[in-house]
């Protein structure tokens, strides 16, 4: 392989290889490293030997947003228990899942990884719940509602690097937006167009339109939606069942006979099933069956675990909580208090342009939803500072 002077490492060959590499083992469906678009040209990439979506994985794992992920409820908070799944880890079994798919389909796993990592990275404190209260302030403040993956898209795309962003890819930012595993999809064909302008279009739609629907613009985008979903049915019914909210036994017997009881054959069972039904195809699926099952277990785990009043019991008071700080932090903002934490932690170096193009509800909503739950409780009343105990003792 012949050396380009013009790379100062001396390795951009390697790019060169990997990209012929791509070419040949990778399916025609599949979104090729070439075929990457920045918002903003980065000649120092292009000349170099890293290809695109290895770099905005790298970026997604180095952001200052990553690395609170290790303090972000999954679906259990205040609880004094280490096997709990935190987000963080939620956002690796994601990855991990969505790779082996996406390498068994022939598809581009550094495009996976880059939006497996980022998906989650706009959720606040508290999981759904907190997104929830934090998404009804934001109506009453006239600027829409919240949305995890609108934030998502907003923290690594021009809230990051001090309202810069990391310049990620829009193949990149786009899976990300289109992720929700909350969904329930029998199917995912990719959507037709893609371009910057419609990723904003779809963020401001969402906001006005609780139900917009959203769809991935490539079959690694489709691959780790499915994926989010594999990720988290069967862990978290292994949290609740440690938890002592529910039993095995409990689990639906057409459940059991389809996908298993433990959290590791359900996990098999579906990402079997996903690359069976998925292979040389235009998109991802499951089986009818492999569906219907799957579909009545996140209807048993809705009913049994996240509906559950057993683990709503200080939902009211941090509720009021996120009133109270979005309250003082607008105020905040409106006095010019630069003693407030939202000018000393959030604030101090950041851009005039994202300051000046920014509501102060909007300010307020970015800072918030930032926040790791021991930071949201460290700028309140001191019940609730201490507040990790043993769950099985408020049952």
């Amino acid at each position: 392989m012949k050396m380009e002077s013009s790379d100062p490492s001396g390795l951009q060959y390697l790019r060169s290889f990997l990209d012929d590499r791509e070419n040949r083992n990778l399916v025609e469906q599949a979104c090729r490293s070439g075929a990457a678009i920045r918002r903003h040209v980065e000649k120092r990439l292009d000349q170099g030997y890293r290809q695109p979506f290895s770099v905005d994985a790298d970026r997604i794992l180095h952001s200052l947003a990553y690395s609170r992920y290790i303090d972000k409820t999954q679906v259990f908070h205040l609880v004094e228990n280490d096997h709990i799944t935190h987000r963080v880890l939620h956002v690796q079994l994601v990855s991990k899942i969505s790779r082996t798919i996406g390498r068994y389909l022939g598809l581009n796993e550094d495009l996976i990884e880059a939006i497996a990592l980022g998906h989650d990275i706009g959720h606040p404190p508290f999981g759904h719940e907190g997104e929830r209260m934090l998404s009804r302030l934001c109506r009453d403040a006239g600027i829409g509602s919240f949305h995890h993956n609108v934030q998502s898209v907003r923290f690594l795309d021009t809230i990051e690097r001090k309202g810069s962003g990391w310049n990620l890819c829009l193949q990149t930012l786009d899976g990300i937006l289109c992720h929700d595993g909350e969904v329930h999809d029998p199917v995912l064909h990719p959507k037709k167009k893609m371009s910057f302008a419609l990723l904003s279009e779809e963020m401001a739609a969402i906001g006005d339109d609780d139900h917009y629907p959203l769809y991935p613009a490539t079959l690694e985008g489709c691959v780790v939606r499915l994926s989010d979903t594999i990720g988290y049915v069967g862990r978290d019914l292994e949290d609740a069942i440690r938890l002592g909210l529910v039993k095995r036994s409990d689990i639906p017997k057409r459940c059991r006979s389809v996908l298993g009881e433990t959290n590791g054959t359900i996990v098999y069972k579906l990402v079997t099933d996903v690359i069976s039904n998925s292979v040389q195809q235009p998109f991802v699926a499951f089986s009818e069956e492999t569906s219907q099952a799957l579909h009545r277990l996140k209807q048993f785990n809705y009913e049994h675990i996240y509906l559950n009043p057993r683990i709503k019991t200080r939902l009211p008071r941090i509720a009021e909580l996120y009133a109270m700080l979005y309250a003082q932090y607008s105020e905040a903002l409106a006095a010019g208090n630069e003693r407030s934490p939202i000018f000393s932690r959030f604030l101090n170096n950041m851009s005039a342009a994202y300051v000046s193009q920014l509501a102060h509800a909007e300010i307020v909503r970015d800072f918030m939803a930032g926040m790791t739950d021991q930071y949201f409780l460290s700028q309140c009343p001191t019940e609730l500072r201490q507040a990790k105990i043993s769950f099985h003792e408020t049952l």
